[in-house]
Formats: C-alpha cells, sequence, structure tokens
C-alpha cells in the first residue's frame, strides 16, 4: 500500500480516526476494504443515460478510470450527473433546459464532491454542455482533476440508391446532415422515403455528434486547456483502446494528487488562451465564447466574449472539419488529432507553451512528444491555411453593444458582409413555421429574438430553423441574428449571443420588421439603420420582457439568476467572491 498523507485532504473528515467509525461503517458495507478505506477518494463522475448516443459509453469508459485509480492506489468512487443532449432537446421547449443543465451539471458535481469529501475528481462527459459543465465543477473545486471526453460517433453512410440525393451519398453523414434533409423534404426536393432511409444511417454509433460541433470543439479544448491528457479526445467512442486513455486518466488524477496540482494550476488565463486559438483554428461551435468564460469565471478570471473573438481575429483557421469543412472527428484524430494541431500553432507562435497539463508536463513539453505533421488534406499547414484569420469571428455596433459572435468557417470572404431588411419574430417557433411556409424573401436578415438566458428562459439553439433553411437551399440568400445561439452544426450566415438580450432591452428588443440591418463579419460589425435618438424613442416605448410560461421550477429559477451573455450566461458569483476553497476545507 501507498502512503497518503490525509491529514489535508477532505476525505479525512469521512475516513480517519475513531468519531468517523459510523462513516466507514457505509463503506464497508460497500465491500471496501480497510487499505481502501484510508486511500484518497476519488469521484469519477460520468454523465451516462440512455438519452443519447453521446453519453451511452461513458459507463464502460469510467469502468477503465476506475482501474487507472486502483492501480495507483486511489480509492474511486462512481457518481453520475443529468445530461440533457441538444440531437433530442433541439427545435422544441425542450431545448430550454440545454443550457440550464450545464449549470444543474456543475451543481450536482460539486454537491456531490463536497457532500461525501472526495479528494480529487476525473470527469467523463459526451455532450455539448455536459463537457463545459464538468469543466467549470473541477475549477470550482479546485481539487486535482482530469477530464475525458466519451468520444466522438462514427460518421454515416447513405444507401446508394438513386432516390436519396447524390450529394447525401457521396459524403459522410452526421445529424447536421438529417436536419438540413427536413428542409429538402419541406421544399419538396427529398422524397419521405429518402428521409427515412438516411434517419436510420447517419448517426451509426455510439459517440457525439461527428462534426467539429459544440460537443468536439469542446473536447478539443479539454485537451488545449490542459484538464484532459494530450490527444485522449479524438479516439471515436466505440473504439475500445479509448479504455486506455481512461485508465491512463484515472493513474494521471492520483499523479497530480500527490503533487497537489489543482485544476486552477491548469486553467489559467493562458491556458484559456490556448484553447480560444484551437476553437477559432479548427473553426469550432460559438458556443465556445459562452463557455470559455463561464470557466473562466470559476477560477476568478475576466475572460469574456471580446477576449475570446480578439484571440478568433488572429488566428488562422486551417482545419478543414464540418460544418464549414469536409471532414469529421474521426478524420483528424487519423491524422494525429489536437496535439498535431497545436504543434502548427506553435509554429507561428501562437500558444502558450509554459501551462501545465494534466499529464503534469507542460503544453510545449507534451508537443515535444508529438512527431506527426500535419497532412495538408484534413489539418492543414499553418503557412497556407485556409482562411488568414479564425473560423467564429465577433461582432459589435449599436445592435449589439455587449457583442454578438458568428462562425464564418466555409464562408467566402466575399459573403462575410451582409445589408438586409429586419424580418422580426418573437421566439423560435414563429421563425421555424415562417421558414417552413416560405413566408419570408431572398435578402432579408430574419431576426429571432426573446431567446436569451433570461428571457428564453434558457438561450435555445437554433439549429433546425437554420438547418431548414440550408436545406431550402438559402444559406446564403438571407442571414440570421439571435440573442439565443446556434448549433455548432449550424453553417450560413447566423449570428448568435447578440447581447444585451431582448429582455433586458437590449437594442434587438426594439427592432421593428424593416429596419435596415448590417453584418459585416471582416470588420466585426453589427448594426442597424437607426440614429441614437431614434432607438432611445423606441426604448422608452418598449413595455419590458415578454412574459413567459414558466413562472415556477427549475426554469424560473434560471432565468432569476442567469447574467450577460458575454461573460458565460453563469449563475453565481464566481471565484473572485469565494471565502474558502473546497479542497483547504
Amino acid at each position: 500500500m501507498k502512503k497518503f498523507d490525509k491529514s489535508r485532504l477532505p476525505s479525512r473528515y469521512v475516513t480517519e480516526g475513531p468519531e468517523r467509525a459510523p462513516h466507514r461503517s457505509y463503506l464497508y458495507a460497500m465491500g471496501l476494504g480497510e487499505e481502501e478505506i484510508h486511500q484518497p477518494l476519488v469521484g469519477v463522475a460520468t454523465c451516462w443515460n440512455e438519452a443519447a448516443p453521446c453519453n451511452i459509453a461513458l459507463n464502460r469508459q469510467a469502468q477503465a478510470v476506475k482501474m487507472g485509480v486502483k492501480q495507483a492506489y486511489g480509492t474511486p468512487r462512481e457518481f453520475t450527473t443529468i445530461t440533457v443532449t441538444d440531437g433530442i432537446a433541439m427545435g422544441h421547449e425542450g431545448m430550454r433546459s440545454s443550457l440550464a443543465s450545464r449549470e444543474a451539471i456543475a451543481d450536482t458535481v460539486e454537491l456531490t464532491m463536497r457532500g461525501h469529501a472526495y479528494d480529487a475528481l476525473v470527469g467523463l462527459a459526451g455532450c455539448d454542455k455536459s463537457l463545459p459543465g464538468m469543466m467549470m465543477a473541477m475549477v470550482r473545486l479546485n481539487t486535482p482533476s482530469v477530464f475525458i471526453y466519451g468520444g466522438s460517433i462514427l460518421p454515416g453512410k447513405a444507401p446508394q440508391v438513386d432516390e436519396i440525393p447524390e450529394d447525401f451519398r457521396t459524403r459522410d453523414l452526421t445529424v447536421q446532415d438529417m436536419f438540413e434533409a427536413v428542409g429538402r423534404h419541406q421544399n419538396g426536393t427529398m422524397s419521405e422515403a429518402a428521409l427515412e432511409m438516411l434517419e436510420r444511417v447517419a448517426c451509426p454509433s455510439a459517440g457525439a455528434c461527428g462534426g467539429q460541433f459544440t460537443a468536439n470543439t469542446m473536447a478539443c479544448v479539454s485537451e488545449a486547456i490542459g484538464l484532459a491528457l494530450m490527444n485522449s479526445s479524438g479516439m471515436p467512442a466505440p473504439y475500445e483502446s479509448r479504455d486506455q486513455y481512461g485508465e491512463a486518466s484515472g493513474r494521471a488524477v492520483m499523479t497530480l494528487l500527490e503533487k497537489n496540482i489543482r485544476a486552477r494550476d491548469v486553467v489559467t488565463l493562458k491556458s484559456l488562451q490556448n484553447a480560444a486559438r484551437v476553437v477559432a483554428c479548427t473553426g469550432g461551435s460559438t458556443n465556445a465564447g459562452l463557455h470559455l468564460p463561464a470557466i473562466a469565471h470559476e477560477a476568478g478570471i475576466d475572460f469574456f466574449l471580446d477576449d475570446v473573438c480578439e484571440i478568433f481575429r488572429d488566428t488562422p483557421y486551417f482545419v478543414d472539419l464540418k460544418p464549414g469543412g469536409q471532414y469529421v472527428a474521426k478524420d483528424l484524430f487519423d491524422v494525429g488529432g489536437i496535439p498535431v494541431v497545436m504543434k502548427e500553432l506553435r509554429k507561428a507562435g501562437l500558444i502558450h507553451e509554459d501551462c501545465i497539463t494534466a499529464s503534469g508536463r507542460s503544453i510545449g513539453e507534451e508537443l515535444d512528444r508529438i512527431d506527426r505533421e500535419a497532412d495538408g488534406k484534413v489539418i492543414y499547414p499553418i503557412d497556407a491555411p485556409l482562411t488568414k484569420t479564425g473560423g467564429v469571428v465577433g461582432l459589435k455596433g449599436n445592435l449589439a453593444p455587449e457583442g454578438a459572435i458568428v462562425k464564418v468557417a466555409g464562408i467566402p470572404s466575399q459573403n462575410q458582409v451582409f445589408t438586409g431588411p429586419a424580418r422580426v419574430f418573437e421566439c423560435e417557433e414563429e421563425a421555424f413555421e415562417a421558414v417552413k411556409a416560405r413566408s419570408y424573401e431572398e435578402g432579408e436578415v430574419i431576426v429571432i429574438r426573446n431567446e436569451g438566458p433570461a428571457g428564453g428562459p434558457g438561450m435555445r439553439e437554433m439549429l433546425a430553423t437554420t438547418a431548414a433553411l440550408s436545406g431550402q437551399g438559402m444559406g446564403k440568400k438571407i442571414a440570421l441574428i439571435t440573442d439565443g445561439r446556434f448549433s455548432g452544426a449550424t453553417r450560413g450566415f447566423c449570428v448568435g449571443h447578440v447581447g444585451p438580450e431582448a429582455a433586458q432591452g437590449g437594442p434587438i428588443a426594439l427592432l421593428r420588421n424593416g429596419d435596415m440591418i448590417t453584418i459585416d463579419a471582416i470588420k466585426g460589425a453589427l448594426s442597424v439603420d437607426l440614429s441614437d435618438d431614434e432607438l432611445a424613442a423606441r426604448k422608452a416605448e418598449w413595455k419590458g420582457p415578454r412574459e413567459t410560461m414558466y413562472s415556477t421550477g427549475a426554469l424560473w429559477k434560471y432565468a432569476q439568476l442567469v447574467g450577460a451573455t458575454y461573460k458565460g450566461a453563469v449563475t453565481h458569483p464566481g471565484a473572485d467572491d469565494e471565502r474558502h476553497i473546497y479542497m483547504d476545507i
């Protein structure tokens, strides 16, 4: 038995001394032996459930993590938390629960760790909000922590039959294609039989959505920020060789515990900047502009939407991934994954190499171990990028004083400026019905408001609407802005996170049909052709936030607590106001 000094570890309150005999009796009841009880107790948290393929493999992988913890003389204690999976919640009222679930995940992991006095944490997550939620809990608790992604789904393949359009037959399929297939069906260019064939093959395995959507974006973040072992995010979920990363993560957290390397030693301003670089160069999800500030908040670091977008602005985009590009997460893994991407960033001096990682080594030391190079197909050399600026752009102007964000990966520069009259909708359902009925005009800017964190409540994603527009062939012929969010699978000129949101009386609440809106992703501007006096007059006439039907329960509570989008839509004061750190109780 390896001896750990538990005199300063949280689990001493549960396992040490005569007065803890009742507590130890519970541990004996679960089959633990004396040595196991007096070893460090390590929380192994998963978001396993049967809601969606993203989460279904996490239980198996948790067993591998537990083996690794045991190999390094720790005692693993497995527990689960919730997940709301966007692919199931998308396009209806269920999506209001999505962003709120991020906070619930962080809160429940925190409460479980505190309640049972665990000494370290390995967290496994597989879906959009569960990844940042788990990382937020790690930083909030400031325990020695290792994150491990559950892995992406394998790409789908369409049957080679004439009924299915050729462009669907010749590419790898993801759930994005299914949402766009709905748009094709609505405009009469895809039969119901073809739609039914595609839905059976688009998602062929366990794992998260396969493109560089939010889950894979945040998985890349977990490596770049240092909370995950290098290359652990790339391997698809069905590969049982993922279990090797599980075991390694279990051993790694024990090394961190022994060296007293905690989550806030890993998550620093520099490591957050590294993470934003990786999002930009891979054309990652705009939701990173929400989740990186939220993770920073847990560490007491001011790293807001503006800061994220500033990094996006001067980072080359050189990894050709869906939805803007051609390839899926498995393809990125096959050519070397995030380590090769970060190695390219290092060549241009765009990575802070001194940041510590979950292995106990620095980013620079980890990259020194990588001998693969960019393949030139999925990962381009950084000196020959797809575009010279990042795949995600921040916007500001009189329509978004607190900022907004747009994904431009895959959009030619000549299509990154758009001016058109507003077509205003008060919620997503109104907009979706109008899109389905084709009751909009080319050249318009569709405005969906009252979908922000507080006003929604829940800041819903709009994939059903944007995918329907793409399926109708309108992706380049209209633009869309919202105080809500867009799925990482969204493509087209779609601006999200417009702040202040409508519920706070932001300028988006004051728009009327026909107002001329300009989106300029080249200059980073979002404006409406109205004078300050006209906006002030409309504000004086504004009748206040739209009333919602959520007057009780979790969504009501979320709406009361949630803060500004540009700060990460967080629900508590964060590390700036804390009076103790969990690990030091």
